[in-house]
């Protein structure tokens, strides 16, 4: 990443906003991720923040410095310009700059870090994946509503009890038919996990599970010959067990969060991808609002679904996280 470094504005000159924030204790030898905590208290709360500036004091250590420091904060991507201004270095992060970070909300290493590979499924060539790792996978605080959201990998035995009495809700069973037992749920989620381009979780806030988010490449997946799926291209199928986290705002976190972690976990995904029952209208209704659109409708063996996508661009510069 190219910084841009701009001199000192002149006399009577608006060319350097005043900043959000000034980084008192900043020292050169601090990490470039010593800027994520300020950055975060800016950017979170107020969901539709554009930019953010925050200033390093050159008296701690001279121009020379805070200017190499800032050159460190570019390559690392977490800022986009620097102005030197009233004995201050004003560093400049855009809203998109922030969001695209993955950190500090991936728990995980990033399917991002996987060595690009490839292999043949299906006659579909693709990349290779990376395996599933355990535990939380994305976490992030949601002040909005005082939770945190985390996404955990599932286990299919410790994970069994609540996901069984999910399928088995009448109104979860209309979409998903797979009402049974505790043993073959346990079984579904196994195979799930198993599965190389599949990664199922558990949605929590705070400690307590309230839904279920299989995550999965396109590319390979049954939807891949429906459309002209890019390698790296995601969708996800889903499910809320627990009825209180579809209130308002406790929906609008959870689908932030879960679009987020896809698109911020490998840089190269461009799309995610959905495929809702047609007749699922609230939930299509509710896609298009936070910036989907449908592609068509097809014909699944089990269903006839909507095809609904959601480019990149779309979601980092337009979405109010």
């Amino acid at each position: 990443m190219n910084i841009r470094f701009h001199p000192e504005p002149t006399a009577g000159s608006t060319a350097a906003a005043e900043p959000d924030h000034t980084l008192a204790d900043w020292r050169p030898d601090l990490t470039p991720e010593a800027l994520l905590p300020a950055l975060i208290d800016l950017f979170c709360p107020d969901t539709g923040r554009r930019s953010a500036t925050l200033a390093v004091p050159l008296s701690n250590a001279g121009a020379a410095a805070a200017h190499a420091f800032a050159a460190r904060a570019a390559e690392a991507g977490l800022i986009d310009s620097a102005v030197p201004h009233d004995g201050h270095l004003l560093l400049t992060t855009s809203r998109r700059t922030f969001w695209e970070q993955p950190r500090p909300w991936l728990k995980a290493a990033a399917s991002s870090d996987m060595p690009l590979d490839h292999a043949v499924t299906d006659g579909r060539r693709h990349p290779v994946r990376p395996p599933n790792a355990a535990g939380a996978i994305y976490e992030r605080h949601f002040p909005q509503i005082g939770m945190t959201l985390s996404l955990r990998t599932v286990d299919p035995e410790a994970d069994a009890d609540v996901f069984s009495g999910w399928m088995n809700l009448d109104r979860v069973a209309y979409f998903w038919d797979q009402k049974g037992t505790r043993e073959e749920h346990a079984a579904y989620l196994a195979e799930r996990l198993a599965d190389p381009h599949m990664h199922p979780m558990i949605g929590y806030f705070d400690d307590k599970p309230f839904g279920y988010f299989e995550f999965y490449w396109a590319k390979e997946d049954r939807i891949g010959p429906f459309y002209d799926a890019g390698d790296f291209d995601r969708g996800l199928h889903l499910l809320i067990g627990d009825s209180q986290f579809q209130s308002a705002g406790k929906l609008k976190a959870w689908w932030s969060g879960v679009l987020h972690y896809m698109f911020v976990d490998e840089p190269r995904t461009q799309r995610l991808v959905g495929e809702p029952r047609v007749d699922h209208v609230r939930h299509i209704a509710y896609m298009h609002r936070m910036g989907f659109y449908t592609l068509k409708e097809f014909d699944f063996p089990h269903k006839r679904a909507a095809l609904t996508v959601i480019e990149r661009d779309t979601f980092f510069d337009t979405f109010t996280f």
